[in-house]
């Protein structure tokens, strides 16, 4: 608490108080223990001879620990770790990565990725347990990464942020190996399947279960299509399909990819547009302001491309989030004509006054560009 208040501790302080809560390894109380953990995480930085902790967080980590206990233990060993250090508990981390479950997976995932940038050697070895990890696959439930029968029965849980993690650590460790990386968008976008994918070959494709998975993956495929021109027709008929996925965040997310996309044309945004006018009268507040604000940012450019939805943009004028209601507003004055435009201006007067000063900006911003 107190160091996130922005109080400071000398080098002694922090040391005495670091030791003098690895004395509470031996309490049975979990939430006190949770604490310890995150207790030894914040003052790794500034206290000293915190290797010393090593050898209790490692029994930490033994199958016959609690789960949470387990991926506690992870994180805090792999932020006190040295990097020379890192081969010792390889093995431990490698088998984390596959375990069934979620928490100690998710665990091991994201302290590799914050590993990768001081051991990207080491890390980069472990890119088959992060696949199987992605792929969904893992240990038999009888056994430990130990090698021996867990004493606890494991339930395999159905939550897919371990895809989530998998795939970012994935593609860091492939990011500067761009065939790896389209390999990587085509086994997960459902590409591979009859003919075999762009890349030749028969590997079925895999299923990304988790939403928040896809979205990183659409950001790949533009990565992609960024650096190899030849690769954009087929890239963008596959976000086409994203913007047609039944997840309102992979959609939007899909949509706002080919907004952003160099030299595209109307017709080819005639899909994200449609899926955007959609989005407009959502009971969600919070997809109504990602479309409008693609709108808007599209609308600087393409401007014809967004007048379809101007009648849709009208409505949002008196919508409830000002926030919505503002960039509604503003899209319009880049894509009305001169009588739409006159009546926003009238609109607007009693507008301003219950908006903040940031989205003022923005308006006024927006009518100096109307009328350069």
């Amino acid at each position: 608490f107190l160091l996130y208040r922005g109080d400071s501790m000398s080098t002694t302080e922090a040391t005495n108080l670091f030791f003098s809560i690895t004395k509470l390894f031996q309490c049975k109380d979990m939430a006190l223990r949770q604490m310890v953990y995150l207790t030894i995480k914040e003052l790794s930085t500034i206290s000293e001879d915190v290797i010393m902790v090593t050898s209790s967080l490692m029994k930490d980590m033994q199958p016959t620990s609690e789960i949470t206990y387990r991926a506690n233990a992870i994180r805090a060993l792999c932020k006190i770790v040295d990097p020379s250090m890192l081969p010792g508990i390889e093995r431990f981390l490698k088998g984390a990565i596959v375990e069934k479950s979620p928490l100690i997976a998710s665990a091991a995932l994201v302290s590799s990725l914050h590993l990768f940038n001081e051991a990207k050697d080491v890390v980069r070895r472990w890119g088959n347990e992060v696949g199987e990890a992605l792929n969904g696959k893992s240990l038999s439930s009888n056994t430990s990464f130990f090698g021996s029968s867990s004493s606890q029965g494991q339930v395999v849980s159905t939550s897919n942020i371990v895809q989530y993690h998998a795939i970012g650590l994935l593609y860091a460790i492939r990011q500067h190996d761009r065939m790896a990386v389209l390999k990587l968008v085509q086994s997960f976008s459902g590409q591979n399947k009859g003919s075999g994918g762009w890349l030749g070959g028969g590997a079925s494709s895999s299923v990304l279960r988790s939403n928040a998975a896809q979205v990183m993956l659409i950001r790949y495929a533009v990565r992609v299509m960024e650096s190899d021109a030849s690769l954009v027709p087929q890239l963008h008929a596959l976000l086409e399909e994203w913007i047609r996925h039944r997840s309102d965040m992979v959609s939007l997310e899909a949509a706002r990819a080919v907004c952003q996309l160099k030299d595209v044309t109307d017709k080819q945004l005639t899909a994200a547009v449609n899926a955007l006018q959609l989005f407009l009268s959502s009971p969600k507040a919070v997809v109504r302001f990602a479309a409008i604000r693609t709108l808007n940012v599209l609308a600087r450019t393409h401007a014809e491309a967004v007048q379809p939805c101007n009648v849709d943009m009208e409505g949002l004028i008196t919508d409830s989030n000002r926030s919505v209601a503002t960039f509604a507003i503003t899209t319009l004055l880049k894509t009305g004509n001169e009588a739409s435009v006159e009546r926003l201006m009238k609109q607007m007067q009693g507008f301003m006054a219950e908006i903040s000063d940031e989205f003022k900006i923005i308006v006024a911003e927006a009518v100096r560009s109307l009328c350069s």
